[in-house]
């Protein structure tokens, strides 16, 4: 899949500003500070397209981008701990809130590949996994660890996320490794809409 001209389109607060669109959807999301808006600007080959900051947990919205034949929307950070509880409240309504309104087609959830992965992670694979929505776990900052660690690193996470390996994806936003993959990825996801959409209209 080649991405090109990506562009952001608007950020929801609520589930008021919900987009219903007609093509796919993919959900990016992990806990604060794992990289996504790096990730997203590496997919859609930009620096600046999603912000980027030192301070984790300042994504408070859902923030939608247009990638072409697909939308991402990249969802609010979860498990920073100066952030105020009912703050987390509100994001957990909002994230709720997203996921029961439909139009995911697929979730990419991001884990920093250096570490096991949080409680916070295991509670967003566990919610995935009981709602029957499709995912990939996007291992962030693999050019952090020697290359000859990333195997073992993704064989961790695979086993306390309890999914195979070949549903993870190591990556780096620094070094562009897994970009292709993902892409890839990207690309069977639209491939699976367009052929669910054609069974719908045949019955």
């Amino acid at each position: 899949m080649l991405i090109q001209n990506a562009k952001f389109i608007v950020s929801a607060a609520d589930k008021k500003g919900f987009l219903k669109p007609e093509k796919p959807m993919i959900a990016v999301c992990g806990k604060s500070n794992v990289g996504k808006s790096s990730f997203i600007n590496m997919l859609a080959g930009q620096k600046r397209l999603a912000r980027t900051s030192a301070e984790p947990g300042r994504t408070r919205l859902i923030n939608y981008f247009d990638f072409g034949l697909l939308l991402i929307a990249d969802l609010p950070g979860y498990g920073f701990a100066r952030v105020p509880k009912a703050e987390k409240d509100k994001w957990a309504r909002l994230m709720d809130d997203f996921f029961s309104e439909g139009g995911v087609t697929h979730v990419l959830a991001l884990a920093d590949i250096r570490h096991d992965p949080t409680e916070d992670d295991k509670t967003m694979i566990g919610y995935l996994y009981a709602t029957q929505t499709p995912f990939t776990i996007i291992a962030t900052k693999a050019d952090k660890l020697a290359k000859t660690r990333i195997h073992e690193a993704v064989r961790k996470i695979a086993a306390v996320l309890k999914t195979g390996e070949g549903n993870i994806i190591a990556t780096s936003a620094q070094t562009q490794l897994g970009k292709e993959r993902v892409l890839a990825e990207m690309e069977a996801v639209c491939e699976r809409f367009a052929f669910s959409q054609k069974e719908e209209f045949i019955e």
